[in-house]
């Protein structure tokens, strides 16, 4: 099997990605990813969801809107960040916005004079980082390789940092077995008592929601659509009665399904 994700290669999406296939390929963006397995490009891409730390991964949610796919896994992986550059003389620290935000406290207490410069992935920065003394990279210690020093190691704000990732597949790999599923809804809609509807589709039959992230539609200033997730299986018909109220809610506008899967756990 043939998985696409984040690159170059030593990203922590590429970790994640290792779990699920030998042969990992590469783009610069998660919406290049997702737009890839759509296309039949990949059987499987490997996408960051959600952190621990910061939240949802906005793009991601916006790809799973553009595009129709199926999430077949979760992963969940824990984030060791550490700082490497070629010597503790730099200006800059490169890296994913993320993996920036997320050592926020640190950098701030220990280089307030250093400017901070976002790339597309912790990979990317760390490959600046060995280009150029004057950057240091964050990313997984391993990363350092024989070039590169660490500088210091946990340096995220919170030692329990850990990423979700979804495995997205074409959409004829669309599961309704597992203990996990996710949706997106478009109500194409707006008036008073709508997101209560929603919730209470799931509330009544006791279907917890572990979590809901609104994003615009992209088609006018105050639309909206929603991701969902939600601790049921397809399969079950608690799950078909609350979807089917979603749907009949929705009726101006659609729902995709994006499918049921279960949690894996990969540490490294």
């Amino acid at each position: 099997m043939k998985a696409v994700t984040l690159g170059p290669a030593g990203t922590y999406s590429h970790r994640a990605a290792r779990a699920v296939a030998d042969d990992v390929e590469f783009r610069e963006s998660v919406s290049a990813i997702v737009a890839a397995v759509a296309d039949g490009e990949y059987e499987r891409g490997v996408v960051p969801i959600e952190n621990s730390i910061e939240g949802s991964v906005t793009e991601t949610l916006d790809a799973l809107s553009d595009n129709d796919v199926s999430v077949t896994q979760e992963i969940v992986t824990p984030i060791r960040h550490a700082l490497l550059a070629q010597s503790r003389n730099f200006s800059i620290v490169a890296s994913h916005s993320q993996a920036l935000a997320q050592c926020r406290t640190y950098l701030e207490a220990e280089y307030p004079d250093v400017a901070l410069e976002a790339v597309a992935s912790t990979a990317r920065g760390v490959e600046r980082a060995r280009n150029d003394p004057a950057v240091a990279g964050i990313g997984h210690p391993d990363n350092a390789g024989d070039d590169l020093e660490i500088v210091a190691e946990d340096i995220q704000d919170r030692q329990s940092n850990a990423t979700r990732f979804f495995v997205v597949a074409p959409p004829s790999e669309r599961s309704d077995a597992g203990g996990k599923s996710s949706v997106v809804v478009y109500p194409n809609a707006n008036y008073p008592g709508l997101l209560l509807e929603l919730l209470e589709a799931f509330a009544e039959r006791n279907i917890n929601l572990s979590r809901i992230e609104s994003r615009p539609s992209g088609d006018r200033l105050g639309d909206y659509l929603f991701h969902i997730d939600f601790e049921a299986g397809l399969y079950e018909e608690r799950a078909q009665e609350a979807l089917a109220d979603v749907e009949a809610i929705a009726e101006k506008g659609w729902v995709r399904r994006l499918g049921s899967y279960d949690t894996r756990h990969v540490l490294y």
